[in-house]
């Protein structure tokens, strides 16, 4: 559980949002790198009621999806929060300049999937978000290569860190850009709702 909103707080802050649908082993893969290289004290899974980016159809219940990512999550670093609840914010830009005003110490990361770097110049106010906190990009198979090269890569690339200087990020002021190599799980929810998908009896 993460800290009361409105607390004071001091740490190194990794922040991972998605619907978690399901959560799987590359989130976890994703998370501990992040607590490994940028020396973060913990990363925050934030498990979205509902991305305005994915279709309702096919998205399990909230519940179910927090529980999942408490199972694969297992760790003590590693806090899963539906925060937005709380917060009453839908777009990841007004959670982020939320969770900045509640937890004003705090010094946070905003951690991707190069998958997501590919599709980020369509998220709601994404330039706002880079200039909220810095952004660290992770590897993941297929984008590597490809999403710096998209719209908001190219933007970003500009305000690249390097990665040698990869514990430094979370002190940047933003924006402030890295691209992180990690294990390369092939794993993604949507090839996980696929292989589960039951089919209809003939």
């Amino acid at each position: 559980m993460i800290p009361p909103l409105g607390s004071s707080i001091g740490l190194r802050i990794g922040l991972l949002g998605g619907s978690f649908n399901p959560a799987h082993a590359a989130h976890r893969e994703i998370s501990l790198t992040a607590l490994h290289r940028l020396k973060l004290d913990q990363v925050w899974w934030l498990v979205s009621p509902q991305n305005p980016l994915k279709p309702l159809r096919g998205m399990a219940p909230l519940d179910k999806r927090l529980g999942q990512a408490h199972a694969i999550a297992a760790h003590p670093r590693i806090l899963v929060t539906a925060v937005e609840t709380r917060l009453g914010t839908q777009y990841t830009a007004d959670t982020l300049a939320a969770l900045r005003r509640h937890y004003p110490q705090a010094r946070f990361v905003w951690l991707m999937g190069a998958d997501n770097l590919a599709q980020f110049h369509r998220w709601q106010d994404w330039r706002g978000i880079a200039h909220t906190m810095p952004i660290a990009v992770l590897d993941r198979p297929g984008f590597n290569l490809t999403a710096p090269q998209g719209p908001a890569g190219q933007w970003l690339s500009r305000h690249r860190v390097a990665r040698y200087d990869a514990a430094a990020l979370p002190g940047k002021a933003a924006p402030a850009f890295l691209l992180l190599k990690s294990k390369l799980n092939p794993l993604s929810a949507t090839a996980i709702r696929q292989k589960t998908k039951v089919r209809p009896s003939r």
